[in-house]
């Protein structure tokens, strides 16, 4: 799959890039580092089969919007085409609590400085290679329920995963979504903020990556950091982001049902989903009726 970098970096008029090493981590793009003589390197990123013109694009408007309307600090995008990213390179993140603490700032920041008057986004963008609906919405649990948890219903692989009662299951959660999520206002969020997304910059600050950004909750970046494997040191960051931003005791609570939207994407997304049916059919089981 380098060789596939290689050639649409050339064909972009990069052409002072001699190699593109491979990478991994990533769970959706085929990725790699192209070195450049002369030249900084580069991170690249592409799909085999890119699904639609504006993926890229989108990607890195996400990135620029983090940084520039949240002060997140994200690679620099140094060519972004129809079936290509080229972003400055990152570091891995240091094994540090000071790291998470620095992190926890930087998110908190972001969600208290950008609330916004509606749920959604300027337009579409995506979600690995599924596109994200951000149609703007006054209701912040309708907007969940309708363009976070039931857009999954209709594809392939959740179709195979959730039997009827299961999918009758999930209508009646998104039903009571206002009993059990309280009403926050939107802001910008991350999107798709688990570990893998969290790198660092050369003087070791915290950096993300991988957008799929939206107003909308906040607890959305938080629970996907909470339910999804980190490392120890990242205690430190959930006990600060919740004395920055004011949560409630409650929170831990909310996690599951917060994190299904990505739960019911990891479904959709892959053939070996994580335990993720399991999760999802265990959080849907008080909802089935019988």
């Amino acid at each position: 799959m380098t060789a596939l970098l290689l050639d649409r970096l050339h064909t972009a008029g990069l052409t002072d890039v001699t190699a593109v090493e491979p990478v991994e981590g990533g769970l959706a793009a085929v990725a790699g580092i192209a070195v450049r003589d002369p030249g900084p390197p580069l991170f690249v990123k592409s799909f085999a089969d890119v699904p639609a013109d504006d993926l890229f694009a989108a990607e890195a408007d996400g990135l620029r919007a983090l940084r520039e309307r949240g002060g997140l600090t994200t690679p620099e995008v140094v060519l972004v085409t129809r079936d290509l990213l080229a972003l400055s390179v990152l570091r891995e993140r240091p094994t540090e609590e000071a790291f998470w603490e620095q992190l926890a700032h930087a998110l908190a920041r972001l969600h208290t400085s950008t609330v916004h008057d509606r749920f959604g986004w300027e337009h579409d963008n995506w979600l690995g290679r599924y596109r994200q609906v951000n149609t703007w919405t006054a209701d912040g649990h309708e907007f969940f329920a309708r363009h976070r948890l039931l857009r999954w219903l209709p594809e392939r692989r959740v179709r195979a995963a959730l039997d009827e009662r299961d999918r009758r299951a999930l209508e009646r959660l998104c039903d009571r979504l206002p009993e059990l999520l309280p009403a926050n206002p939107a802001c910008l969020t991350h999107g798709d903020l688990w570990t893998q997304n969290v790198l660092a910059t050369a003087d070791g600050r915290p950096a993300v990556i991988d957008p799929a950004v939206s107003y909308t909750w906040a607890e959305v970046d938080l629970a996907h950091l909470w339910c999804s494997p980190h490392p120890p040191e990242a205690k430190r960051f959930f006990a600060v982001y919740a004395e920055l931003t004011g949560l409630d005791d409650d929170w831990r609570s909310r996690m599951p049902v917060v994190q299904l939207r990505q739960s019911l994407a990891l479904i959709a997304m892959f053939d070996h989903g994580w335990g993720a049916a399991d999760q999802v059919r265990a959080l849907l089981k008080p909802f089935r009726a019988g």
